[in-house]
């Protein structure tokens, strides 16, 4: 039986946990996950685990952060005065904001805190600092 190695295409059954246990993704049954192992479509760590499985194979891993979005970094995490907000913005705590950076390049932030003058945004991978459960089911090497 052949084992999944770099350049093969696969379509894998997945479920992405956190360590309590809140799941964080997952690909359907009838809609599997399909990647070319080395192309780095989805993260190096999830691309190696996969290497070596046999069809038909389940197999559990878990990947720390600095193989998945690595650590939350401080200079992503920024104040921004309420009144330097549109007001037709809804401020929710968790919501997702689109910002313009310096450079010209739009990237999203995460509403961590709101009080009654500042919003604080955080730009960071929600999954940055996460360690990620995977349940991978190797369906079929294409």
């Amino acid at each position: 039986m052949a084992q999944a190695k770099e350049g093969d295409k696969v379509k894998v059954n997945y479920t992405g946990s956190l360590e309590d246990g809140t799941v964080f993704g997952s690909s359907p049954e009838e809609d599997p996950l399909e990647f070319t192992i080395g192309q780095r479509n989805v993260l190096p760590s999830f691309e190696n685990a996969v290497i070596g499985m046999n069809e038909g194979d389940t197999k559990t891993v878990s990947i720390p952060p600095e193989e998945a979005f690595g650590h939350p970094k401080e200079d992503l995490i920024f104040n921004v005065e309420r009144t330097k907000l549109p007001p037709s913005i809804d401020l929710k705590l968790g919501g997702v904001l689109r910002v313009g950076s310096d450079a010209g390049q739009d990237f999203d932030v995460i509403i961590a805190a709101i009080d009654d003058e500042v919003v604080t945004l955080d730009g960071n991978h929600p999954l940055a600092g996460k360690v990620l459960n995977l349940e991978i089911q190797l369906i079929q090497i294409l």
